[in-house]
């Protein structure tokens, strides 16, 4: 049913997705005050003086709305823990290569930027892309029991 527990860590995905699209994600300060770079679901900029380059990334936020959505949906899908729990393994999926985007931009092309020895500050939104990942393992796991605890069931009748 919509009351269990699996629905709280499906909703916290969400709220995670929603949280990580609107907040900055990774940010690391050049040589002076008005050198910096961050990264946020959209875009990935570096400011050097009076001069700022935008790279687009449209496709991280819109794999981190696709997560989000997905998570909605499966909590209405409670009737079918299967489908639920699939649901859960594309999530699983997709908050990877999120994260497989989001190290790769942070860790080998914000290297070029400034001093190559500090790898910046990781913010908020990266924080709540770790959670909705934790969320996500808590959501299958509890679907996986409600599978069994109905099977088991099934075999006593």
């Amino acid at each position: 049913m919509i009351q269990r527990v699996q629905t709280i860590f499906l909703f916290l995905i969400t709220v995670a997705m929603g949280v990580a699209l609107a907040n900055p994600i990774w940010q690391k300060a050049g040589g002076s005050a008005t050198e910096t770079a961050q990264l946020t679901a959209l875009q990935y900029s570096q400011q050097t003086g009076l001069t700022n380059v935008i790279t687009p990334l449209w496709y991280l936020g819109l794999l981190m709305a696709l997560v989000g959505i997905i998570a909605l949906y499966a909590i209405f899908q409670f009737r079918n823990r299967l489908l639920q729990t699939g649901l859960c393994a594309i999530n699983a999926l997709l908050l990877t290569a999120i994260m497989g985007i989001i190290l790769y931009r942070a860790l080998y092309a914000g290297k070029e930027y400034g001093n190559p020895a500090d790898q910046g500050t990781f913010l908020l939104g990266f924080y709540a892309i770790i959670a909705a990942l934790l969320f996500n393992a808590l959501a299958n796991r509890f679907i996986r029991r409600d599978e069994k605890l109905v099977r088991d069931s099934n075999r006593l009748r």
